[in-house]
């Protein structure tokens, strides 16, 4: 595969139908059919149509020097997470500016419902947009809400407090739909490549979430004027998100990128999913063989003697697009299943139950650390994900069920109000340490399996669909965290001095 634009053919197979007539597999490095047909007879000086040139020669597998594609993952993880953690790890800022209401729980509802939709939305058109416009999209929706933040809310304070309590929840769901469109996107772009770069980005995700509460921490020790602190710690968000923005158009072009992306549209069978689409184009039809029927040397059916306009790419029918994502979701249902109970239990008490626990001497950092120490286990968590283990879809499903367990135990972090069982602050810091290792582990590992199930083709879908999986899990955990609400309103009122504590980090307990 030469340059970017190049449109050769890879592989070309006989076969007899039923019929008698014969069929003839073609794969194409990428673009129209047509395209490819016309650049074969040029090259060889003939008249006739659709008489393809046969070449043996293949370019060697592009290296990632300096481990950069795989740094780029990562800082890709960062920016589709960035913006969210950025409101809600602010905690004593908007507990400060919108004192007893349900602020992060209505942010992270908000958050979830929007992503949902957003996610389902990017799964219908994920085979009628570009990956890189929905990333770019993306990217461009999640900055923009961070800088009118920044500068008219938090700076400026051109609104009323209602306002800006409405305002702020539009802006997490802007950026709910630009990160989804982003990460959905990304897990089907990672999908392309090898599998420890799925690994990288979702490493990537709980990197954000430790900048984030590592930034929010050095600004509240550093800048004893809250405003001050809480701007720049929104312009510092906005710096990374574009930072990682500007590296993908870069990374985006590499020959690297390139090579594995191609790759899926060589039509090669699967012997791990156990199926394959073919998709018939003139008859916008989609059918499933086992690879024993295939056609040798692999490739769906592509027919020459349909007139020329319909061979033009068209949008599959509908019936096309439930066949396809119904055949990927029979390998992967598991995986599906496992990553969706992760975040629905973790949903169940994070944010939302974790920044309302309190502490009379802590007062207001103790959910700031709670968050950190999250978010830094889920770290670790999803670098331990990396390390080869033969999980079965199974078995993972049944570990990520036990996780219920946290539950009832950080309720008993805040129950009975003012007296909780579990009153000291070493509780919940070792059960967020417990629940994040977990968290980061038993939502990584579902993602990274799942792409290598199915075969090339349906790589980028099978990401997708495990993105809608995710996102469910993280819509009903949410939901249910309302739930948890009512248990701690009055938990802040038993402290005889709630306010001592929100200027500076205390000395002891």
């Amino acid at each position: 595969m030469g340059s970017v634009g190049s449109q050769r053919p890879r592989e070309a197979s006989v076969a007899s139908t039923p019929h008698g007539s014969v069929v003839m597999s073609f794969s194409f490095d990428g673009g129209h059919l047509e395209e490819a047909v016309a650049g074969a007879t040029q090259a060889q000086g003939g008249r006739t149509r659709g008489i393809p040139i046969f070449t043996d020669s293949e370019e060697p597998v592009p290296d990632d020097r300096y481990h950069a594609i795989y740094f780029a993952m990562l800082l890709a993880g960062v920016g589709f997470l960035l913006p969210y953690n950025s409101f809600i790890t602010d905690v004593d800022y908007l507990h400060h500016k919108y004192p007893g209401t349900s602020i992060v729980f209505d942010m992270s509802l908000t958050y979830i419902l929007v992503a949902l939709v957003a996610v389902l939305l990017n799964n219908a058109l994920v085979e009628r947009l570009s990956l890189h416009t929905r990333i770019t999209a993306g990217y461009l929706l999640a900055l923009g809400p961070l800088l009118f933040i920044s500068i008219c809310d938090v700076w400026l304070q051109l609104f009323s407090r209602d306002q800006a309590y409405a305002i702020n929840l539009a802006a997490v769901g802007t950026v709910a739909f630009g990160c989804t469109v982003q990460q959905s996107s990304f897990y089907g772009y990672t999908g392309m490549l090898p599998k420890r770069y799925t690994q990288g980005v979702m490493t990537g995700e709980s990197t954000a979430g430790v900048m984030v509460s590592l930034s929010r921490i050095l600004t509240k020790l550093l800048l004893p004027d809250e405003r001050a602190g809480t701007l720049i710690f929104f312009l510092v968000s906005a710096g990374l998100e574009l930072l990682c923005f500007l590296l993908h158009l870069l990374v985006r072009g590499s020959r690297f990128v390139l090579y594995h992306t191609a790759r899926p549209r060589h039509c090669r069978p699967s012997r791990r999913a156990g199926y394959r689409v073919h998709h018939d184009v003139a008859a916008e039809d989609v059918h499933f063989d086992s690879p024993a029927h295939e056609v040798t040397g692999g490739g769906a059916y592509t027919r020459f003697d349909v007139p020329r306009p319909r061979i033009r790419r068209s949008w599959p029918s509908f019936r096309a697009l439930l066949l396809h994502r119904y055949v990927v979701a029979r390998v992967i249902w598991a995986d599906m299943l496992s990553i969706a109970v992760t975040y629905f239990i973790t949903l169940c008490l994070f944010p939302g139950l974790e920044s309302e626990i309190r502490h009379c001497i802590l007062g207001e950092w103790l959910p700031i650390l709670l968050m950190a120490v999250f978010n830094l286990s889920d770290f670790v968590g999803k670098i331990l994900a990396a390390l080869p283990m033969d999980w079965r879809g199974t078995h993972l499903l049944a570990c990520s069920c036990l996780r219920v367990v946290f539950i009832p135990l950080f309720i008993l972090c805040v129950y009975p109000s003012g007296t909780p069982a579990l009153r000291h602050p070493a509780w919940p810091c070792v059960l967020s340490l417990l629940m994040g290792i977990s968290n980061g582990y038993f939502g990584s590992v579902p993602m990274i399996l799942a792409a290598g199930k199915v075969g090339p083709k349906q790589r980028e879908l099978a990401g997708n669909t495990m993105t809608v999986s995710y996102m469910t899990g993280l819509t009903l955990g949410s939901a249910v965290a309302y739930c948890t609400y009512s248990l701690t309103r009055n938990a802040h009122r038993s402290c005889l001095r709630p306010s001592a504590t929100n200027a500076s980090f205390p000395a002891g307990l």
